[in-house]
């Protein structure tokens, strides 16, 4: 498992193990044969390598969104899939920004990372598309998200 993989991994078991926390969110989305998983957090989260190794901006000004799109397979397990991600990002004032979304591969796994800016407080609405390759169909979801800094 790639440093990225597990990064996002611990993640998720810290948000399922840190009680009321609203720090991270991991989610997912099921759409029959595919879900969507996303995660968002602040990019202090990362590692300074794990951040630099993507690319990524380090700040308490910055969030991650992480987005995966599984599909299940014959044997009733996930498996991840390419395809394109589009999105958004409201304020709590309703003002739009566009998120730009980059993919990662690491070996089997498909990442799709969009990082925005954010304060400390601010209520976000997440608006986001994915299509998996070679599928015709969107898989919306839309959730809403508080992020603070750390102290």
């Amino acid at each position: 498992m790639t440093v990225f993989a597990r990064c996002f991994r611990s993640l998720a078991l810290v948000a399922g193990l840190a009680l009321g926390s609203t720090a991270v969110q991991a989610e997912s989305v099921d759409f029959g044969d595919y879900q969507v998983h996303y995660s968002v957090f602040p990019s202090t989260f990362l590692t300074p390598e794990v951040a630099a190794q993507n690319q990524l901006t380090r700040s308490r000004a910055v969030g991650i969104l992480n987005i995966s799109i599984l599909r299940e397979n014959d044997l009733g397990g996930l498996a991840p899939v390419s395809g394109q991600v589009e999105g958004r990002v409201l304020n709590d004032i309703q003002q739009p920004r566009f998120l730009a979304f980059r993919r990662i591969q690491e070996g089997e796994a498909v990442y799709f990372i969009s990082e925005f800016q954010y304060r400390s407080g601010e209520l976000l609405t997440f608006h986001v598309t994915a299509r998996p390759t070679g599928v015709s169909e969107d898989l919306p979801i839309r959730f809403a998200h508080t992020l603070y800094n750390e102290e």
